[in-house]
């Protein structure tokens, strides 16, 4: 099982081009009125810094899809302490070839990999943002515009993993 670790750098430039659009054009006026930010407080930042520190963030969460997306790499995780499985010998390595050969290729599209990042983004990015808001008494229309934008992200950055990804 050969990993694609090209994908991983591809789909952490997803967050920052859905941002530029939801921050921007589609959400941007209200999400600003929400947090009180004026495009004027807005300037001065240190632009590329925020950017880079965003990708390498992004590639953090791109390698966290790649389990919850491709169920192939729960059996791979479970043989990987195995004797000799590093070094692609042994009883447990033998198995995995054979069980990638047979059912490899199950639930590797866009589509599935889509499916179960919208459920990362509703089951651990929606419930975090929630929190967080209410701590910070911040309203349901903050938690919207940051909870949608997350499960869309995490959406495509998980379809594009599970199809790529190995």
């Amino acid at each position: 099982m050969e990993m694609n670790f090209y994908i991983f750098f591809v789909a952490a430039i997803i967050p920052l081009v859905i941002g530029f659009f939801w921050y921007g054009p589609l959400f941007g006026n209200a999400w600003m009125k929400e947090m009180g930010f004026t495009k004027e407080s807005l300037a001065g930042q240190n632009m590329a810094l925020t950017f880079i520190l965003c990708y390498v963030f992004s590639f953090l969460i791109a390698v966290f899809l790649m389990p919850a997306t491709i169920h192939q790499m729960g059996v791979y995780s479970t043989l990987a302490g195995e004797p000799g499985f590093a070094e692609n010998t042994g009883e447990a390595f033998t198995y995995f070839q054979e069980f990638i050969a047979n059912y490899g290729d199950r639930f590797r599209t866009f589509k599935h990999g889509a499916f179960h990042g919208v459920l990362s983004g509703v089951f651990l990015g929606l419930p975090i943002i929630s929190i967080i808001a209410l701590f910070e008494r911040k309203s349901f229309k903050y938690v919207a515009i940051n909870a949608s934008y997350w499960i869309v992200t995490l959406a495509i950055m998980g379809g594009l993993i599970c199809q790529f990804g190995m």
